[in-house]
């Protein structure tokens, strides 16, 4: 077993950007890894690759097993240096038994996994059945092109992904996903005499995934900031009071859908006669924020003043809109303690031209709870005048627990490791439901190393884990291939 081609083989996917919907590059990279191996390929128009490898001599008759991943990352930066996700690759580095990168998250999710399939592919002594590796695009913001695989894109309906950050479970079952985009028209109009701007920004939040760390009492940045600007507009002053008190210049935060924003900046104006007063407030309202969530020690509020701007929204609440917005967790899972049954997350908001731009990601076991709560945040924005698009509708997935395929994955670690593995249902979408509703008879297990903070600055994943499953990995296709 060589695990260092599988540490090789990142490094080199990490000098690759492959931001969701940006896979081309890598889809390249994939194709071209493919032919250098004399292996046969197809990729699709969504960029998705399936590389194929035959069985080892003798195992012909074995059941093709299809090894599942994802090519795009989560790229976000933590502004310690200049980072364009769409340009620079990742620089990680080794510390403590751990693999991290230079101020940018890591991309373990999925890329450890991917690079694990394809050191099978290039390791002729590993016993293994007929293979279809497949690799995804647009997984973490989307899942398009899980979505839109022809049915005859694979063969095998055992499946074995890589797509997991909990080294000591199996993945059997994931909650379903909703994202959809609205856009607010709003006017921007000649700024008033009278103002005094301000450029307030809350940063330095631990951030994280929006499903797996949405219980954890994290700041969403966005959801907080329109909560401050709320409280000036409608607390402080007189509700009944017709005379602006607060203008909107632009707002702006979070970088994708799937991550808990860690940041959020928000250029306003104050009439001048406020001005200190806006100062007391926020910093009154943001003490209570820091004391909310305690548990992260780097976060910080800056305000200072700044250039007059020329322009402000002309009457659009858009601090009243976010802050309605369901945020966090929204209900618990009655049958399996500690895990979340539905929740919501407000990815990203971003000012343009003229409207200002608002994502949320709702997740659920319940796919009708899902729908519900996905229709009720759809409704409210439309009270705003926003165009709402849906960008991702996925089902949620269980595999039966105590089926043959589950319980050789399990005795497997169990040989191999020395422990079993737990079986369990994940507040975090995988492209599962698609492949259910799309090949009948399928089946899914999801393992893979232990990655801490996946979709942050901050994340990072344990070296002896990724050798481990990587050993896992070999024994269980030896074990499918002789299952005949």
């Amino acid at each position: 077993m060589d695990v260092k081609r599988v540490y090789e083989i990142f490094k080199q996917l990490n000098a690759i950007p492959r931001a969701s919907h940006h896979e081309e590059r890598v889809a390249d990279f994939l194709c071209k890894y493919a032919e250098s191996l004399n292996l046969d390929y197809d990729r699709d128009k969504e960029n998705c690759v399936v590389i194929r490898k035959l069985a080892t001599k003798g195992y012909e008759n074995a059941e093709p097993i299809v090894i599942l991943n994802h090519m795009d990352m989560v790229a976000v930066g933590d502004g310690s240096r200049p980072f364009d996700p769409l340009v620079d690759g990742i620089d990680s580095y080794v510390e403590d038994g751990w693999m991290k990168a230079h101020g940018t998250s890591l991309g373990a999710d999925n890329g450890i996994g991917l690079s694990m399939a394809l050191a099978v592919l290039a390791d002729d002594s590993i016993v293994h059945p007929a293979l279809e590796v497949l690799t995804t695009t647009n997984e973490e913001d989307g899942m398009s092109g899980a979505a839109n695989l022809s049915e005859d894109f694979i063969n095998g309906r055992k499946v074995i992904n890589l797509d997991s950050e909990d080294y000591d479970t199996i993945t059997v079952g994931a909650a379903g996903a909703f994202i959809q985009s609205a856009t607010i028209p709003i006017n921007m109009i000649p700024s008033p005499a009278g103002l005094t701007f301000f450029k307030v920004a809350i940063c330095g939040g631990l951030g994280g995934h929006s499903g797996v760390d949405i219980n954890k009492r994290r700041i969403n940045a966005i959801y907080e900031m329109c909560r401050l600007l709320f409280r000036f507009r409608y607390i402080v002053h007189d509700t009944d009071n017709q005379e602006e008190t607060l203008y909107l210049s632009s707002i702006n935060g979070g970088s994708a859908n799937a991550s808990i924003p860690s940041e959020c900046v928000a250029v306003v104006g104050v009439l001048n006669s406020d001005a200190e007063e806006f100062q007391l407030q926020m910093n009154e309202g943001f003490s209570k924020i820091k004391r909310k969530y305690e548990g992260e020690p780097n976060l910080r509020m800056t305000i200072e003043k700044t250039d007059n701007q020329s322009y402000v929204v002309d009457h659009e609440d858009i601090a009243l809109m976010v802050r309605n917005l369901p945020c966090g967790v929204i209900r618990m899972h009655d049958k399996m303690p500690n895990t979340v049954m539905t929740s919501n997350n407000i990815g990203i908001i971003r000012t343009e031209t003229n409207s200002v731009v608002v994502s949320c990601h709702t997740r659920s076991f319940d796919d009708n709870e899902m729908i519900d709560t996905a229709n009720k945040i759809k409704s409210h924005l439309l009270c705003f005048g926003a165009d709402v698009q849906e960008i991702m509708n996925t089902p949620g997935w269980q595999e039966q627990k105590d089926s043959p395929f589950i319980s050789m994955v399990s005795s497997t670690f169990r040989d191999v490791l020395g422990f079993e593995p737990r079986p369990v249902a994940m507040h975090f979408v995988l492209e599962a439901g698609y492949y259910v509703q799309k090949y009948p008879g399928i089946q899914i297990a999801c393992i893979g190393p232990r990655i801490i903070e996946p979709h942050s600055v901050n994340e990072r994943v344990e070296l002896s884990t990724i050798d481990n499953i990587y050993a896992v990995l070999i024994e269980l296709l030896k074990r499918l291939a002789g299952n005949e």
